[in-house]
């Protein structure tokens, strides 16, 4: 089999990638209107700079929606050119002219490949950091700030170190009720109690003040206690631990993401299951660009009755659902019904089995 580029392979790739890219740009747009005529009000209430509505929010908002979309588009890119192709007996000649179903899909697969690495470097590299000056601008000039950030959070920021706070306040960068606890193995050793606890952005350390502090003495009668009217104190605990909202790991770079996963796995923080979503989401989405190409040119490489306007509905049918389920196996993870890998890929294991059994029998 002659693996080598040809015409045919260089027509296939710029139809898929002419057509994919013409598709999410005109979806993008479309979508930047909707979503400009919802907030324009937000925007001439809190006076947001125009310089900041354009370079900000909206050239930092492109990224973002255009990898959401790209499965949808990838389907239905295929499914349409693929469609014309077969109605214009295209397929016909060119499987007539000996060239094999499976080195038909060979340019096919390339254009999978660009797009799927596109994909993938938008989620490691570009995508966060683009979140993460969107989602400044939507605090500032559309979303409103809750005072409130945090209740009842409870952390082990070190081995036998354990903090217990029950409200933070944001307006002031205080937590209330702060307890801090040292235990070793089943014993405690020292436990600090305060009524609030500041932070200090100069020395990055908690200002403790009306404490409590108490040194469990081993083998001995009396537990050493003493007050404090004020201790300032340096823990592996920062002032963005309270800052955190469930779409902030959107926002972190790759090894910042793992450091926060690593970090959240030894503090047993229940919002672990948000990063990891995120992390295996960065690498499933690109994936799906292979099973959806695959899909597409399965369903549509043969001249049906119903023609183009069929194979469309049965693509979008398909891509909708594809993504449907990609969000709905996200509460597989939220209900510990399965682990976060399992259930982030598990659209992706379903719809490859589909995707290989309609692609054993396209040929036929």
């Amino acid at each position: 089999m002659n693996w080598r580029p040809k015409k045919l392979d260089v027509y296939i790739t710029k139809k898929f990638m002419g057509t994919f890219f013409v598709a999410l740009l005109l979806i993008i747009g479309i979508i930047i209107i909707f979503d400009l005529s919802e907030k324009v009000d937000d925007f001439v209430q809190k006076k947001a700079p125009l310089q900041a509505i354009l370079f900000d929010y909206y050239l930092n908002f492109i990224p973002y929606y255009m990898n959401m979309f790209s499965p949808l588009f990838v389907f239905i890119t295929v499914i349409f050119f693929t469609s014309r192709m077969a109605a214009n007996s295209e397929i016909v000649a060119i499987l007539s002219c000996g060239v094999s179903f499976h080195r038909m899909m060979v340019p096919y697969i390339f254009s999978a490949t660009v797009i799927a690495l596109l994909s993938l470097s938008l989620n490691l590299w570009v995508i966060p950091r683009a979140n993460a000056v969107r989602h400044e601008f939507e605090n500032s000039y559309v979303k409103k700030r809750n005072a409130l950030a945090s209740e009842n959070v409870h952390y082990q920021i070190n081995p036998g170190e354990y903090v217990y706070v029950q409200s933070f306040s944001k307006w002031n960068n205080t937590a209330y009720k702060f307890t801090l606890k040292q235990i070793d193995g089943k014993d405690m050793k020292t436990k600090i109690s305060a009524e609030t606890a500041a932070w200090d952005s100069l020395s990055h350390k908690w200002i403790l003040k009306k404490v409590f502090v108490r040194e469990m003495n081993k083998g001995q009668l009396h537990d050493r206690v003493y007050l404090r009217e004020r201790i300032d104190t340096a823990i592996s605990l920062s002032i963005e631990d309270f800052y955190r909202r469930s779409n902030s790991v959107q926002d972190l770079p790759q090894d910042q993401l793992n450091d926060l996963i690593a970090k959240q796995k030894m503090r047993g923080d229940p919002d672990i299951k948000y990063s990891n979503i995120e992390y295996h989401n960065r690498f499933a989405l690109p994936f799906s660009a292979f099973i959806l190409t695959i899909m597409g040119v399965s369903l549509s490489s043969k001249k049906k009755r119903g023609g183009l306007g069929w194979n469309l509905a049965t693509g979008i049918a398909l891509s909708f659902s594809y993504i449907l389920f990609m969000r709905f196996s996200e509460m597989f993870v939220f209900t510990d019904s399965m682990p976060s890998g399992l259930a982030i890929w598990l659209p992706n294991i379903l719809y490859a089995i589909i995707a290989a059994v309609l692609y054993k029998i396209a040929p036929k």
